[in-house]
């Protein structure tokens, strides 16, 4: 298990609170951690963005948002090839600026993730004795006929792990250019 997968006091806190999810017999829930050398308010600027998940999501090649980005307000996510699926829609089910907080469900697609719902969170934690930024993701979904739940959270878990590093990267590269403002929203 790497420093990103490590679960402490302080992030299980973060879980107790934040990642309430109640999966029933045929689903699978986890979470994945991820340790971001720039600070909250940049990486929060580009996790908030509810409308621009392709800033950091590589497999996210065209978002197109219908509503006011609120709650309820929902994407239609053309997915990069490559990937089991070409669209995904999904609808923002929570967006909190003060806690930060992004809950995401997805309502449609032609993938197997099923009644898939995900909370990301992020945190400030001293990283190296920088400000830096711990970013939680958690999910819950229907594990697929033909699928166990290690296998289906393990696949979940891979593409959340892939998207959290690229978020990493991408953060990090704009604080080491100095952009440390956040993005607008």
């Amino acid at each position: 298990m790497n420093d990103d997968d490590a679960c402490g006091v302080m992030e299980a806190q973060y879980i107790r609170r934040h990642h309430r999810h109640h999966p029933n017999d045929n689903q699978c829930t986890s979470a994945v951690f991820k340790n971001v050398r720039a600070p909250v308010p940049l990486v929060w600027s580009l996790v908030r963005r509810f409308d621009q998940p392709q800033k950091y999501k590589p497999f996210v090649s065209r978002c197109v948002v219908k509503g006011d980005l609120g709650i309820g307000s929902v994407r239609e996510v053309n997915v990069k090839s490559g990937l089991p699926a070409t669209t995904s829609t999904e609808r923002l089910e929570l967006l909190d600026d003060e806690e930060h907080i992004l809950g995401i469900r997805i309502v449609g697609g032609d993938h197997r993730l099923k009644n898939y719902s995900s909370i990301m969170t992020v945190h400030p934690k001293v990283i190296d004795g920088r400000p830096g930024t711990l970013v939680i993701e958690s999910f819950v979904v229907d594990v697929p006929n033909g699928n166990t739940k290690d296998e289906t959270c393990y696949f979940v878990k891979a593409l959340i792990r892939c998207n959290l590093k690229s978020l990493a990267d991408v953060s990090e590269r704009m604080a080491v250019q100095g952009q440390t403002e956040p993005l607008e929203k």
